[in-house]
C-alpha cells in the first residue's frame, strides 16, 4: 500500500511580536547602544571572524569547535514530515509539549488529503507522531486535529524534561476523616469554573503599554494598581475550626439529652409520691 502524502506549511501558533519591546540607548546621547564581544582577559573587541564556539572542560580549558565541524553533523533537511505512528492523544505527557504550530495545506490540491487525515484522526481519537528537521535539528512533533484546524506541537526530548523526583518529595498518604475531605471538596466546589484564555490578561504587558503611551503623551505616569484582596482561606485552619464547632455542637446536644433525662426522672418521683 502506498503512502498518503500532501504538501503542508508550518506556521507558528504562538508569537511574542505584539509585546512591548525596548532597545538599549545611551542616556546622555539618546543613541542606540550596540552589543560588542570583548575578550574576557584583555578587554579588547573580538572581530566576528575570530569568534568560534568553545566547550569548557573540567580543568577550565576550552576545546575549539569550528563551524564547518558542526555543519558536518547537522541532519540534512528534506523538508518532510515523516509520520512514525498513530497513538492515543492522552498517551503523551503534556510536560513534553513545547511549541505549537498550525499545519495548513500549501494549495487547494492538498486540502483533500489533509482533510482526510484529519477526519480519520478525529474519528479514531488518535494523534500522529512525526519527525522532521526544523531549525537545523531533528524534532519530534505531535500532530492532532484541534477544532477545525490541525496543530503540530513540537515535543521536548526526554533529556530536556526534568524528573519531578529531583524537585518534589512523594505526596504522603495521610489518612483524613470524612468531614475534612467533605469540607475540602466544598471549598474546591465553590471555585469551579472553565478555562477561557480571554479571561486572563497579561497585566504586566498592559501596564508597560500604558506607561509608554503616558510618556509619549506627556501625561502623569500611571501608578501600580492595588490588587483586589479576596478572602484567603487557610484550608487546614478551616478544617480545625469546623472540627471544633462540630465538637461543641455534639457537647450541647449531649447536655440537652442529659437534662431531659433528669427532668423525666424528677417527674416520675413526684408521681410516685
Amino acid at each position: 500500500m502506498g503512502d498518503l502524502a500532501c504538501a503542508v506549511g508550518l506556521y507558528t501558533a504562538v508569537s511574542s511580536s505584539d509585546r512591548v519591546s525596548f532597545n538599549i540607548i545611551n542616556r546622555r546621547t539618546g543613541h542606540r547602544v550596540e552589543r560588542q564581544f570583548v575578550d574576557s582577559e584583555t578587554g579588547k573587541p573580538v572581530e566576528r571572524g575570530d569568534q568560534v564556539k568553545g566547550y569548557q572542560m573540567e580543568n577550565g580549558d576550552y576545546i575549539v569547535i569550528e563551524g564547518d565541524e558542526i555543519a558536518e553533523i547537522m541532519p540534512e533537511s528534506d523538508k518532510v514530515l515523516n509520520i512514525k505512528a498513530f497513538i492515543a492523544y492522552d498517551d503523551i505527557d503534556k510536560l513534553y509539549f513545547d511549541r505549537p504550530y498550525y499545519l495548513a495545506p500549501v494549495d487547494e490540491h492538498d486540502e483533500e488529503a489533509l482533510s482526510l487525515i484529519a477526519r480519520c484522526m478525529r474519528n479514531g481519537k488518535v494523534a500522529a507522531l512525526a519527525e522532521a528537521v526544523l531549525f537545523r535539528r531533528n524534532r519530534t512533533l505531535l500532530i492532532r486535529p484541534h477544532d477545525d484546524y490541525i496543530v503540530a506541537t513540537m515535543l521536548n526530548f526526554d533529556y530536556e524534561v526534568r524528573s519531578a523526583d529531583t524537585v518534589f518529595k512523594d505526596i504522603p498518604d495521610i489518612k483524613f476523616d470524612k468531614e475534612m475531605i467533605e469540607l475540602a471538596g466544598h471549598i474546591i466546589g465553590t471555585k469551579k469554573g472553565s478555562f477561557n484564555p480571554r479571561d486572563y490578561e497579561d497585566r504586566y504587558e498592559a501596564a508597560l503599554a500604558e506607561l509608554v503611551q503616558a510618556k509619549i503623551e506627556g501625561r502623569a505616569l500611571p501608578k501600580r494598581k492595588a490588587e483586589p484582596k479576596g478572602k484567603v482561606i487557610d484550608l487546614m485552619e478551616a478544617l480545625r475550626e469546623s472540627a471544633k464547632m462540630s465538637g461543641k455542637a455534639s457537647g450541647k446536644a449531649a447536655g440537652k439529652t442529659a437534662a431531659k433525662s433528669t427532668a423525666r426522672g424528677n417527674g416520675g418521683s413526684k408521681k410516685a409520691s
